[in-house]
């Protein structure tokens, strides 16, 4: 799960923030990469030199850029808080992420000042009135590349006045988080079966194409598999295969690669290690050949998963249809 954080000066974003990291989250922020910047041209790293940079970060490499920057420091497995996003475009780039959820932080004007007063930092505006003037800027998004606080505020999927205390503020937050850590969809079992076989795909040798098949039963992996040379030769990364070696044009010149596929790669790895794979399934990351279609029917395996179009020939289909052999796609990012 991600918790965007978007909100006003002196909010509570960073209690919030620093809360959520106590309790497991992962914290980041889209200013980092504005005072990274800051730092390394040597520039004092205050609020009105962070509005500048970031506008200016925007109106070079896209309004969306500190969003971009920051997607790349995400883990799939790991739940975290993402902090300071100031423009609409940021939001539209971090929904694309599954589990991803804003919350928009609020709280009096005056309220806010004062507690920017108690941070004492080099953000902090000397006067209320120089507090008030940057807020404009922040809130009205009066270039393109600008701070734009109102439209994050309309796109929030919840807004959180903290105006009581923090506990109380922190117990709302912390509500709300719950209620979406509870509601957090779980891939299906299609998608982690396949995407367990996409990552079994990357431990081919194959310089032409990585593939990956792997063989389920009751809903546990009995065998994997992925292309390349047979066991005690020479991998084909390693020039053990000529016809991939030299990327001889797709379809042509099949009878010279010495590679195995990884459907055929994993039917033979439960064969050699006793298991039976009778009625199971299999994921491939391609859909298989007519070799393989013949040893996946006569294995015994019930049903064939495949991610992305191989050539699938008719003659394997046509024998998978009349051997009953089940046939599905899922497509996935």
């Amino acid at each position: 799960m991600v918790i965007g954080l978007t909100g006003t000066n002196g909010s509570g974003k960073t209690t919030l923030a620093n809360h959520l990291q106590a309790k497991g989250f992962y914290p980041l922020s889209l200013s980092d990469e504005i005072r990274e910047e800051l730092q390394r041209l040597h520039l004092p790293v205050d609020r009105p030199h962070m509005i500048e940079k970031g506008n200016e970060l925007r109106r070079n490499y896209g309004q969306n850029v500190l969003a971009v920057r920051t997607l790349r420091k995400i883990q799939p497995d790991r739940n975290y808080t993402v902090d300071s996003i100031r423009h609409p475009t940021e939001i539209e780039a971090l929904r694309g992420l599954q589990g991803f959820h804003l919350l928009h932080v609020d709280a009096p004007l005056r309220v806010r000042y004062e507690r920017a007063l108690q941070r004492q930092d080099a953000r902090t505006p000397k006067t209320y009135e120089e507090f008030v003037e940057l807020e404009a800027r922040e809130l009205s998004g009066s270039t393109p590349e600008g701070q734009n606080l109102n439209a994050c505020a309309a796109m929030a999927d919840v807004v959180l006045q903290n105006d009581g205390t923090v506990e109380q503020f922190l117990a709302k937050a912390e509500k709300q988080i719950i209620d979406w850590m509870r509601h957090h969809p779980r891939p299906g079992w299609d998608e982690y079966f396949m995407r367990i076989a996409r990552m079994t795909a990357l431990r081919s040798n194959c310089v032409k194409r990585k593939v990956a098949a792997i063989i389920v039963r009751d809903r546990r992996i009995i065998s994997t598999g992925y292309n390349g040379t047979p066991r005690g030769v020479t991998n084909c990364n390693e020039g053990g295969c000529q016809r991939c070696n030299s990327l001889a044009a797709s379809g042509t010149r099949l009878d010279e690669c010495v590679c195995s596929h990884g459907e055929e790669n994993a039917i033979v790895q439960a064969a050699y290690h006793g298991i039976s794979i009778k009625d199971a399934v299999l994921y491939s990351t391609f859909a298989p050949c007519l070799q393989c279609t013949k040893m996946i029917i006569n294995a015994g395996i019930r049903e064939v998963v495949f991610n992305a179009h191989y050539p699938l020939n008719d003659t394997a289909l046509q024998i998978m249809q009349q051997a009953g052999v089940t046939l599905r796609q899922i497509e996935l990012d």
